[in-house]
């Protein structure tokens, strides 16, 4: 068995150990990794993978999805708005859902493509002026322009916490904000916080390192 899967296995077995209420949600986030590298896991039947650079998606990741259809890619990174046609084209997910101009632009290509992926509404928990993601103040009229004016379907709130910090806090904000919205999944938790964000109801967590080592 390859490295990789024995890494991912782990984190599977760590996760159960909780006992979550809900289903939780691995993303292999394989930026900056080729795709030889990331096979073994799309052999061992993994399907969610997670990209933040729309141009190494489309060259990795296009011929992979065409061969396996049930693939699921996840964008994670800051989504500049000219590049939202292609990421309608290949992506599944969209994590990063931060802005009206991005929001216009994604239901535009949307209708014209016929096709509906699922968003998350990154929220900047902490006001960080150096961070991306909606304000919690912001966030509610943010949320119904999104559902009740350009029909995007939005399945749940994400965070990126600040670093160097205690995480506990802003996961259970995130979860309580999540449930004041009735959305059912959240988008929080990486590699060296997934176990505190599955704790907060963590539906989706974005683990790459723990899974394929440190990135040159």
């Amino acid at each position: 068995m390859s490295t990789i899967v024995e890494r991912f296995k782990e984190i599977q077995l760590k996760i159960t150990s909780l006992k979550p209420l809900k289903p939780v949600n691995i993303i292999a986030v394989s930026k900056t990794f080729n795709l030889d590298y990331i096979k073994p896991l799309i052999h061992h039947g993994h399907l969610h993978f997670g990209e933040n650079k729309v141009q190494e998606a489309i060259a990795k990741w296009s011929e992979q999805k065409k061969i396996k259809q049930d693939l699921r890619l996840h964008m994670i990174g800051k989504l500049q708005s000219n590049k939202s046609k292609d990421v309608v084209k290949l992506f599944d997910y969209v994590h990063s859902l931060d802005n009206q101009k991005l929001a216009d632009s994604l239901a535009k290509h949307q209708s014209n493509l016929n096709r509906n992926l699922k968003y998350f509404i990154q929220v900047n928990i902490a006001n960080e002026t150096q961070k991306s993601g909606i304000s919690v103040n912001d966030l509610d009229g943010f949320y119904n322009y999104c559902v009740n004016e350009i029909n995007l379907n939005i399945i749940g709130l994400m965070i990126i916490p600040p670093i160097n910090q205690e995480v506990d806090k802003y996961f259970k904000s995130l979860n309580e904000l999540n449930k004041s919205l009735a959305l059912e999944n959240l988008s929080m938790g990486m590699s060296s916080d997934y176990i505190q964000a599955v704790k907060y109801g963590s539906t989706f967590v974005r683990v790459g390192s723990s899974i394929f080592g440190a990135r040159s």
